[in-house]
């Protein structure tokens, strides 16, 4: 088999991994052309946590299904890893794991037979699969479930198998969509280890939220999406100087123009 996996190291910190180029896209209407991303131009880097965040309609899953190729763009491009996903699709989903709320497990599968499926496709072999799976069981904390069956799991046991499960091929982009939602504090601590473990492992990471506090403690840089475009982009020291506001619910509220909006239906 070819081994398309790749491990970066923390010390590729300005590796550029992901680059979005006026990325646009337009959905027709009965009353003409929407468009859901307008003109987006971003970049992500290896060892980088980037929040990608915005209210609902934003633009937020749009962009990522253009990223995975899932979507082709009206206008502009995507590189992962130097290669364009247009160019080869199939080759861009072998770079990327991708952890979304919507995402089910097979509920009677154990997540020992949920981590060879997925293995197998992506053509690992048995013994490729075999010791990568032995290593996830050690970074997630499988072992005391490994072999029971996937509906008798917790909330948070299950989302440590959807979490191990998008890693099994070792990609070097991970794509975290909603990836707390419905969680309870002990499952979303779960993706909060999760991520700092990628960030140390050199990996680049979107994280797709409108959970505006929990991005504030997770992410390294913020691209705040509204109606489709770039509204800001930074640090969260560079946000507080373009915008002089000290949040990221309060720099939303600007955005929105709403001053009398609670920081709840922002993040809701």
């Amino acid at each position: 088999m070819e081994d398309r996996r790749i491990t970066l190291s923390s010390s590729s910190q300005q590796l550029q991994v992901i680059s979005l180029k006026k990325l646009t896209r337009h959905f027709p209407s009965e009353r003409g052309l929407i468009t859901a991303v307008d003109n987006v131009s971003m970049r992500t880097f290896a060892g980088e946590v980037y929040g990608l965040l915005g209210p609902n309609g934003a633009g937020k899953t749009t962009t990522l299904r253009m990223l995975l190729g899932l979507l082709p763009p009206t206008s502009g491009e995507v590189e992962i890893m130097g290669t364009r996903v247009s160019d080869d699709p199939l080759r861009i989903r072998s770079f990327v794991g991708l952890v979304s709320a919507s995402a089910g497990l097979y509920q009677w599968l154990t997540p020992l037979e949920i981590l060879k499926y997925f293995a197998t496709g992506y053509a690992m072999t048995k013994s490729e699969a075999a010791h990568r799976i032995e290593e996830l069981t050690a970074l997630m904390g499988l072992s005391s479930f490994l072999h029971r069956r996937t509906a008798t799991l917790s909330t948070g046991q299950k989302q440590r198998v959807n979490l191990a499960r998008a890693l099994v091929h070792d990609p070097p982009v991970v794509l975290l969509d909603e990836p707390t939602r419905g969680l309870d504090v002990v499952g979303s601590q779960v993706v909060f280890d999760f991520v700092a473990t990628l960030r140390g492992a050199g990996k680049a990471v979107i994280v797709c939220t409108h959970q505006l506090d929990e991005a504030q403690r997770l992410c390294d840089r913020f691209g705040l999406l509204h109606r489709g475009r770039l509204r800001h982009e930074g640090t969260m020291a560079e946000l507080q100087q373009q915008t002089g506001l000290p949040s990221l619910v309060e720099i939303f509220l600007q955005i929105l123009g709403r001053s009398n909006v609670l920081p709840s239906e922002v993040r809701s």
